[in-house]
């Protein structure tokens, strides 16, 4: 049986038709004279001309009524409601026409007759198709992968139905935590309570469970998903209701849950007034353009009404990407916004001013910068070039060409920092405040957060990759924690803190608690569906190997530098009073730096950075690759040791290659 449904399902749709037809012929045939045989209980009529001239008008024009109603384009494996109204239709047009034809070829008619007719023949025709349906769907339920769907709401009804069309996965269960629900039979499948979940995994073989509800907080959300870690699943969920309501999503596109959504928080409503104060109408010049934060910070930005977007970026790939993608989003969106992609490096005054002059730029988010704790540590002159020199070359333009407000991105790593990005972000920040001291035309603010959620060297993205394969996920430390925020929430933030600026101002973003990195790991080793290797484990999938802090690297950050911070008007925006250096010390601090940087002098870069008021406290020695190669080197030429040129330089810990 099996065989001949798929058989019948994989035929060309002319060949399906014409069977159709001549079942239809048939059904309509067994009718009319069951219809006769049970009101007459006798088979006398069946040699009677005049009732076969009946059924022959009858036919043709029933199935020409199929076909005009559509009920042949229908795929019968999506039968749905349409199909039954259009045979209800077909079937009572046919039993008008024996009516009639009856009453034309003066054939015996009882008045009940119709009526059976037509419902044996609603039964036949469509009763074969709805069977037909029914054990296709019962053939191909092997094929599918068994899921539960945890939500019996709406949104988890229709992913039924959407799951019950697709090829991929079948429902074998509701979970909801509504007791009102639990119990009850819903599209064929029982409601359970959570609580039943591992009976059910266990009963059914469910290899996933499908999250159905897009319209719940986040906070409500990780209590679910940390309450169905220990289940041997893999999780899904459907998309949120922002982007089933826009259109950007279907309720079937099923992903992973995200540990983004976890981490992160219940945004906060942006205040109206600071959202589109910097920007509304505005000139607006965005560094770094292309990056992770700099890119969040256009689409937002694009959202708010500025006149002009001008995109400042280093990277042409970057810079091609972000263009296409905001030109892409005005033109989808109606946005009013001209969008100006510029190549350059923020270390070129020059550059720099002639953009701002000409475009009269009002605002600029300084988002350019050198992240990567390790890659610093490795190129040091080129860090401290960019993050250093990249923010004075920008500022210096911004005040030289009447800007407004310049808002610098910063990093929880410039505080107290172990490492040369912490340490050059922290130097970038005080020329800021020297800047503000020294002019009042443009005013200056700095945001300090910590890590974003799926940035360019975020954790996140690699232990997916590594989870997926097959392990071992890597971690530098133990104990390491960290603060995380997703992408758009600290773009928002940023916009938001500028709009508060008077001059000088450093903000600190609320970045919620800190997160154990060992734990973020077994979290997602776990919502990837798989088990955690270890000694109490063996039999696991995924093993965690520590491999040792990286250079520069912290076990906790800090979001500020002493204990004064003071609320705004933002719940999640905090300001904080720090110490800074007037102008003239400042200067005559980056007139030592660059002449050490032109000089390639390593040992007086790290002793201009130690004697700076960053609190910088270097857990290693010189790690820049090209100073250490040029050191051994020279050393296994002489045959003598190296000594440190500069006091308080610590030796190297490891030769990185």
């Amino acid at each position: 049986m099996n065989n001949a449904i798929h058989w019948l399902f994989q035929q060309p749709r002319s060949v399906k038709r014409i069977i159709s037809l001549l079942l239809d012929t048939l059904f309509i045939s067994l009718a009319f004279w069951a219809a006769y045989l049970l009101r007459l209980d006798s088979s006398s009529l069946l040699g009677s001309f005049r009732h076969w001239l009946v059924l022959a008008t009858m036919v043709p024009v029933t199935l020409l009524c199929f076909v005009r109603f559509g009920l042949y384009r229908a795929v019968l494996r999506y039968l749905g409601h349409h199909a039954t109204v259009v045979m209800m239709g077909g079937v009572a047009v046919s039993a008008v026409t024996m009516v009639l034809a009856a009453y034309y070829f003066n054939a015996f008619l009882p008045r009940s007759v119709p009526v059976i007719y037509a419902s044996l023949a609603l039964l036949l025709c469509g009763g074969a198709r709805t069977t037909a349906r029914a054990l296709y769907n019962q053939s191909t339920k092997k094929q599918k992968t068994p899921v539960i769907i945890y939500g019996a709401g709406a949104s988890g009804r229709q992913l039924n139905t959407s799951l019950s069309h697709g090829s991929e996965y079948r429902a074998v269960a509701f979970v909801d935590d509504n007791p009102g629900l639990q119990k009850a039979l819903l599209q064929g499948l029982t409601v359970y309570s959570p609580a039943e979940l591992p009976w059910l995994v266990e009963r059914f073989g469910a290899h996933k469970l499908l999250l159905a509800m897009p319209s719940i907080s986040r906070q409500r959300r990780r209590e679910i998903v940390d309450s169905l870690e220990s289940l041997p699943v893999d999780m899904l969920t459907i998309p949120g209701m922002a982007d089933l309501v826009s259109g950007k999503a279907k309720l079937s596109e099923l992903h992973e849950v995200n540990v983004e959504d976890l981490l992160g928080r219940d945004p906060v409503e942006p205040f109206p007034e600071l959202i589109g104060a910097n920007i509304r109408s505005k000139v607006i010049m965005v560094t770094g353009a292309g990056g992770s934060i700099g890119s969040e910070l256009c689409r937002q930005i694009v959202q708010q009404g500025p006149a002009t977007l001008v995109l400042f970026e280093m990277s042409e790939y970057a810079l091609y990407q972000i263009d296409q993608e905001l030109n892409g989003m005005c033109r989808d969106a109606g946005y009013d916004v001209r969008i100006v992609p510029i190549m350059a490096s923020v270390q070129r005054q020059n550059r720099l001013e002639a953009v701002m002059q000409a475009f009269g730029v009002h605002t600029v988010y300084h988002a350019a910068a050198c992240k990567h704790v390790p890659l610093v540590e490795y190129n040091v002159v080129e860090g401290v070039r960019n993050n250093v020199f990249g923010t004075w070359r920008a500022a210096e333009a911004a005040i030289n060409c009447g800007v407004e407000t310049f808002v610098l991105i910063s990093t929880d790593k410039a505080v107290r920092p172990t490492n040369v990005m912490g340490t050059s972000k922290r130097l970038a920040e005080l020329v800021l405040q020297g800047l503000a001291l020294r002019q009042s035309n443009t005013r200056f603010c700095m945001v300090r957060f910590g890590n974003v959620l799926g940035s360019s060297g975020s954790v996140v993205p690699l232990f997916k990759r590594q989870i997926r394969a097959g392990g071992p996920i890597t971690l530098t430390h133990e104990d390491i924690t960290r603060y995380f925020m997703t992408i758009p929430e600290a773009a928002q933030l940023v916009i938001q803190a500028g709009a508060m600026g008077r001059g000088g101002d450093v903000f600190v973003l609320d970045m919620g608690e800190p997160v154990r990195i060992i734990e973020l790991a077994r979290k997602m080793i776990r919502l990837m569906g798989f088990d955690v290797k270890d000694e109490l484990h063996p039999d696991g999938d995924i093993e965690i190997q520590v491999t040792g802090l990286r250079p520069g690297e912290k076990l906790y950050e800090e979001l500020l530098i002493g204990g004064n911070e003071q609320p705004t008007t933002h719940p999640r925006i905090r300001t904080a009073n720090e110490v800074h250096l007037p102008w003239d010390e400042m200067a005559i601090l980056l007139k030592d730096l660059d002449a050490a940087c032109e000089d390639y002098n390593q040992a007086r870069i790290r002793q201009l950075l130690l004697n700076a008021p960053t609190a910088f406290n270097p857990q290693d020695g010189i790690c820049d690759l090209v100073w250490q190669e040029s050191q051994t080197s020279f050393s296994a030429a002489s045959s003598v040791p190296i000594a440190a040129e500069a006091d308080n330089v610590k030796p190297v810990v490891a030769l990185v290659r």
